[in-house]
């Protein structure tokens, strides 16, 4: 019952980061900034004994906002559709960034920050390999240099992907913290 309980706050909690964030507007100097990989990271620490919610949780969290956003594209409210052409790759890279949250053995602010360091970081080199690979974006040579030129064409969104982790991280792991310790201290009384 207790790890039913966790599953269904954790959902809760993604599904409402990712709606908030499709929501709101966001800076515009702060290219980047989205829940997405603190929400990976978040599953890989919080479902460590049952792996396949820890996968899960946050791409179906993921495909629901997507989802909202495609309707909000489809109705003429948005700019930007929700599904679009290997999306599938940022799927498959969300969850394998998954797993950098599974060595956070001890949920603590220096585990966490290390992995919301560590998790925008892979994610940068990881996509923008992918997508030099790819050949896509601006179709940059197959050469070092253009490799270089596509990690160069990605650094904009590094930033605000780093500061969007530690923030969302900060909201998700202090959600859950908050709502776990209410849980406790309401069990007790």
């Amino acid at each position: 019952m207790k790890n039913k309980k966790s599953i269904i706050v954790s959902l809760i909690l993604l599904v409402l980061v990712s709606a908030v964030y499709r929501i709101l507007p966001r800076p515009s100097t702060l290219y980047g900034f989205a829940p997405q990989i603190a929400m990976t990271l978040f599953g890989g620490a919080i479902f460590v004994k049952d792996k396949k919610w820890a996968f899960a949780l946050p791409i179906i969290s993921m495909f629901i906002g997507d989802l909202l956003f495609q309707f909000l594209y489809s109705k003429g409210l948005s700019i930007m559709p929700g599904f679009y052409e290997g999306q599938w790759q940022n799927y498959l890279l969300f969850a394998g960034l998954t797993v950098i949250g599974f060595f956070i053995k001890k949920i603590n602010v220096l585990n966490v920050l290390i992995g919301a360091l560590a998790s925008p970081t892979v994610y940068f080199l990881v996509s923008n390999f992918i997508v030099w690979a790819g050949g896509g974006g601006l179709n940059r040579p197959r050469t070092f240099a253009g490799l270089m030129q596509c990690y160069n064409d990605g650094l904009p969104f590094y930033p605000g992907s780093v500061i969007g982790t530690l923030f969302f991280s900060t909201v998700l792991f202090g959600g859950y913290y908050l709502v776990k310790k209410n849980s406790v201290q309401h069990q007790a009384a």
